[in-house]
């Protein structure tokens, strides 16, 4: 019997969409704090405004992933969602005023949340049970390429153009728009599925009631852990703290991201071949490690080796994850267990993100740190111990 290729030109296109959508996205990224407090915004402007947005990517996710899966339909989803947040970018160029970069937010948010389940099903659709976490591996470390190139672009046009946010967010749309166009370049596979229904706003996280239990296992304590799982923010803000230079944030960053590409795809292969949850395990080893790492260290070496492991983490779970949910639920339920799965995670980040912004203020960035340390060792536990073993 003929071995099915892991990596099919669907799959290639997919990921070259990601990688554009984040270089544009991580162009903007460094950036966008800087200018809207440069242009009189407050810090908890920033931070209402990066709430409200997580919450819409967040329904989103979990919404659309149910249409997707009542419609049998995954790139109509795809085209919209990129297309939004493509024309979000040049937005933020052409106002000042609060009103439109709420709405320009809003826009590149809702398009997250209205493509991401679906395209994660796409991805799954195109493989096999034994091949998941080698297509969601090389999927991440294309997206990633595009989170290393966005803020170098960015950091080298502003060395030569400092100050001039409005032309950067305008060059954010060429890559938004490649991203785009090779959406109509994909082809997907005919579905057996037919529409059955549009599905009421207030339904949107119904499927945990049908969904399977080693599913409900598996994201219990995923999201346990998500729960004490900031922004990444935090681990920059840590830095500035130890009195780093907004220079050396950035270009750790970089590497993280770096460090993520690198090893996303051999760890989703040796995923396949050892079983998604030894490799889900050690990442969030190594998120304890980078985590305990972050609360007492001061030294510049030192973040640069935490936030080699910090990669390593993100590597070995945030597609590997994706790909053990994908086989765990049918195949026609893909969209609406990621969509779940991702939502109620983003709903969980905001809610970790704005509990340690009030720890750090009370009680030191060390808290934070270790509180989330302790979370993570006991989600692996929950993990070791309750779910069934995954190949």
């Amino acid at each position: 019997m003929k071995a099915i290729k892991p990596i099919t030109k669907t799959i290639w296109l997919i990921s070259f969409v990601s990688l554009f959508t984040d270089m544009a996205s991580e162009m903007l990224y460094p950036v966008m704090p800087v200018y809207l407090n440069s242009i009189g915004y407050s810090v908890l402007v920033i931070g209402i405004l990066e709430g409200f947005a997580e919450a819409v990517a967040g329904l989103g996710k979990s919404y659309f992933g149910r249409m997707s899966d009542a419609s049998g339909k995954r790139l109509p989803f795809v085209r919209l969602g990129y297309l939004l947040s493509a024309v979000s970018k040049p937005m933020l160029a052409l106002s000042t005023q609060l009103w439109w970069i709420f709405s320009a937010r809003f826009l590149d948010r809702a398009g997250k949340g209205l493509r991401s389940a679906p395209r994660d099903a796409l991805l799954s659709d195109e493989t096999t049970a034994a091949q998941k976490a080698t297509v969601f591996g090389f999927h991440r470390m294309m997206d990633t390429v595009g989170a290393v190139a966005g803020p170098l672009i960015a950091l080298l046009y502003l060395q030569f153009n400092p100050g001039d946010y409005k032309r950067l967010f305008l060059f954010a749309f060429i890559p938004g728009l490649a991203a785009v166009a090779f959406t109509f370049l994909v082809k997907e596979k005919k579905s057996t599925a037919s529409f059955k229904k549009v599905i009421p706003f207030h339904q949107t996280f119904t499927y945990w009631k049908q969904s399977p239990f080693y599913f409900k296992e598996l994201i219990a304590g995923l999201l346990l852990f998500a729960l004490f799982n900031s922004s990444d923010v935090f681990l920059l803000l840590k830095m500035k703290e130890a009195g780093m230079s907004d220079t050396t944030v950035i270009s750790v960053y970089i590497f993280y991201n770096l460090v993520f590409a690198i090893f996303a795809f051999p760890l989703g292969r040796l995923a396949d071949k050892v079983g998604m949850k030894k490799i889900l395990l050690a990442g969030l080893l190594f998120f304890c490690m980078t985590y305990v790492g972050f609360a007492f260290s001061k030294s510049v070496i030192m973040y640069w080796i935490f936030f080699f492991c910090y990669g390593i983490y993100a590597a070995a779970a945030e597609g590997i994850a994706k790909a053990w949910i994908s086989n765990l639920v049918p195949k026609t339920e893909t969209a609406s267990a990621i969509g779940l799965f991702t939502g109620l995670q983003s709903i969980a980040a905001l809610t970790a993100s704005t509990v340690a912004g009030l720890v750090w203020f009370q009680f030191g960035s060390a808290v934070v740190f270790l509180s989330a340390a302790i979370a993570a060792l006991l989600a692996l536990l929950w993990i070791g111990l309750r779910t069934s073993n995954q190949k």
